[in-house]
C-alpha cells in the first residue's frame, strides 16, 4: 500500500537522511536568485532636453561598486538615434534607487524605445563582470518600450 505522507513530510525525511549521509539539502533560500530589477520610470521635458528617470534594485547579493549600462534610444520608427552610457554609480545590495538623467536636445515625445545594449561595468567583491547585463530584469511604466 502507498505511504500517505504529505509532500512536505517527504522533504523533510529526505532532509534527514542527506544530513545523516553528511550531506546537506539545497533549500529554495540557498539558489541563487539575485537580480538587478531595472525600471525606465519616466521621461519628461526638461529644460535640457529629456529627463530620463529609473528605479534600479540590486538584489545579486553583494554591492555594486559601479555600474555603467550602454543605452540606444530609438526613434517612433525604429531607427536608432542615439547611443550612450549612462553611469549608474553604487548599487547597495537590497536598496532601492532613483537614477535621473538628462539627454540634452534630446525630444521625449520622439523616442519609442530604449534599448540596454550592454554593461560597459560591473564591479564590486563578488560581482562577476556580465552579472549585471545576464541578471537584468527590464521593465517599464512609461509607454515607451524598454528591454534588453
Amino acid at each position: 500500500m502507498p505511504s500517505r505522507l504529505s509532500v512536505s513530510a517527504r522533504i523533510f525525511a529526505a532532509s534527514l537522511v542527506l544530513a545523516a549521509a553528511g550531506g546537506s539539502p539545497v533549500l529554495a533560500e540557498d539558489a541563487p536568485q539575485g537580480m538587478i530589477d531595472l525600471e525606465l520610470n519616466a521621461l519628461e521635458k526638461s529644460d535640457k532636453g529629456c529627463r530620463i528617470t529609473f528605479v534600479v534594485k540590486n538584489s545579486l547579493g553583494s554591492d555594486v561598486t559601479r555600474t555603467v549600462y550602454e543605452i540606444a534610444l530609438f526613434n517612433r520608427q525604429g531607427l536608432v538615434e542615439r547611443l550612450m552610457k549612462l553611469e549608474f554609480k553604487d548599487l547597495p545590495d537590497e536598496k532601492t534607487k532613483v537614477s535621473r538623467f538628462d539627454l540634452a536636445d534630446t525630444d521625449c515625445d520622439a523616442i519609442g524605445r530604449v534599448l540596454i545594449n550592454d554593461a560597459d561595468a560591473c564591479e564590486g567583491d563578488g560581482v562577476q563582470a556580465g552579472d549585471c547585463i545576464a541578471r537584468l530584469n527590464a521593465t517599464s511604466r512609461s509607454s515607451v518600450t524598454f528591454g534588453k
